[in-house]
């Protein structure tokens, strides 16, 4: 089956293009506006493999398009249009270094942690005695910085860095609301946040699996009672 794992655009007022793991990048209009194509590459643990897999770039694409529009009217986000399967456009903005990572159970790096005997992750102090998988008595964020790539913006002012956490705790909320209605447990993801016209815009993909963790809902207590994987 076709795939497309690399795309060669030339938009009119193009002004230039970045080709990242799965996405590519143009920007246009002055690089007042991003063309973001979601193609069929497949990226693990920061290699590209060398075959992509049909229709995981407009599935990939159409599930972050489902949640931005889901949650516009709790954040504002950099989405203006979604004219192919396969393609966002929407407004530049400038990052903030940083990604916004919450938790809602203990599972993965964290558990990692928590098992070598650390109780406190991102000044986040955790009780004894959890057990991997569990869930914490309320979501937790766990900020982490990203590697620069291009320009980002510093998160010069407390205000930005509290509207941020705001923004991810009501977006974890919907997230786990709209997943609780599937049958699943959105355990844990991260969102990215930049800045434009003096606002903090969520930015990138949100809820989908290439940023998010989920479990199946069934069968949950009863594996994690027995201390099943």
């Amino acid at each position: 089956m076709a795939t497309l794992t690399r795309t060669d655009f030339n938009f009119p007022g193009q002004t230039g293009v970045y080709h990242g793991k799965v996405r590519d990048v143009y920007s246009v209009d002055g690089n007042n506006l991003l063309v973001m194509v979601a193609t069929d590459r497949i990226s693990a643990f920061d290699v590209i493999l060398p075959k992509g897999i049909p229709f995981k770039g407009q599935v990939l694409n159409q599930i972050a398009t489902y949640f931005l529009e889901a949650t516009a009217d709790l954040v504002p986000n950099w989405r203006l249009a979604t004219p192919d399967p396969m393609v966002t456009v929407g407004y530049r903005c400038e990052g903030f270094p940083v990604e916004m990572i919450i938790r809602g159970y203990l599972t993965g790096s964290a558990w990692r942690e928590y098992a070598a005997g650390a109780r406190e992750l991102c000044g986040v102090k955790l009780p004894d005695g959890m057990r991997e998988n569990e869930r914490f008595p309320e979501p937790i964020i766990t900020p982490t910085t990203k590697a620069a790539e291009g320009h980002d913006e510093n998160i010069s002012r407390e205000e930005d860095y509290k509207q941020m956490e705001e923004y991810t705790r009501a977006l974890f909320a919907r997230g786990t609301e709209m997943a609780r209605e599937k049958g699943l447990i959105l355990v844990d993801t991260k969102y990215e946040f930049g800045k434009r016209d003096g606002k903090v815009i969520l930015i990138d993909e949100i809820h989908t699996p290439d940023s998010s963790r989920y479990f199946y809902a069934e069968g949950y207590e009863e594996r994690f009672e027995k201390g099943l994987p």
